[in-house]
């Protein structure tokens, strides 16, 4: 937490997030051009907001691309905000189908347009059946229950607490317990909202386990779904550390 706190203390670096919030995924070179600093200036400052996990980056080719990390706030904001004021923050979740035979694999060379990490101290088994297993899925993803299997072709259903379905993913492909990429069809948005992919990806540690989710083909008006997969993560990771899930208001579930 002193890393965070550290982090966001220079206005410089709050400038360099405030960038990325607006257009995430962008190199050094796209950050540089922006500030009144050398390129060693901007790269010392992404060196500290990396290392207070504000930021996430992955590399394609000879590119290394920057995406905001909203997950540190968000649990600072679940300790300490939410439970003076009783009640968490708004936030929502979003998109659409495509069959699995149209989404093939993720290019090796293709860049999400947004990535959350969080770190969670359970097993990568653990987290893998939080993930597909319909019995834990209301604990976090807004009382949904989860119906189908995570396998390669297979559909996987959540149903919002009156039956309706609420979201339906096509498995794209299934690595169990390190990777999991599917479609994204929110059926609560309506019939003409643009095909997006998204992927969890599971990195276990000593002690604890990496949650890496990506999201791809994300359009300017599906904006919101950034929130969404803060407040899903946030509440996933405490839910399986300390077996409480954090309540949903009902703005979150677009009530």
């Amino acid at each position: 937490m002193d890393a965070i706190f550290k982090a966001l203390g220079d206005p410089a670096r709050r400038a360099i997030l405030d960038s990325l919030r607006a257009h995430d995924g962008q190199t050094l070179t796209d950050l540089e051009e922006q500030f009144e600093m050398t390129r060693f200036g901007v790269m010392k400052h992404l060196n500290v907001l990396e290392d207070a996990s504000l930021i996430v980056t992955t590399k394609k080719g000879r590119f290394k691309y920057h995406y905001l990390n909203a997950l540190p706030l968000q649990e600072a904001i679940d300790r300490w905000i939410d439970p003076l004021l009783a009640k968490p923050a708004a936030r929502a979740v979003i998109d659409l189908k495509t069959k699995l035979e149209t989404a093939p694999m993720l290019d090796a060379t293709e860049t999400p347009d947004f990535v959350h990490q969080t770190l969670i101290q359970c097993s990568a088994a653990a987290l893998w059946d939080a993930l597909i297993n319909g019995e834990a899925t209301p604990h976090y993803y807004f009382d949904t229950v989860l119906e189908g299997e995570a396998k390669r072709g297979e559909t996987l259903t959540y149903r919002a607490p009156d039956g309706s379905e609420m979201l339906t993913c096509d498995v794209i492909a299934s690595d169990p317990p390190k990777r999991l990429e599917m479609t994204f069809t929110p059926h609560f948005m309506g019939p003409d909202v643009p095909t997006t992919r998204h992927v969890y990806v599971v990195d276990e540690m000593p002690g604890a386990c990496r949650l890496t989710i990506e999201h791809y083909d994300l359009p300017p008006e599906l904006e919101g779904i950034r929130n969404g997969w803060v407040l899903i993560a946030s509440r996933l990771k405490t839910w399986l550390e300390t077996g409480k899930p954090l309540p949903v208001a009902p703005e979150m579930m677009g009530g």
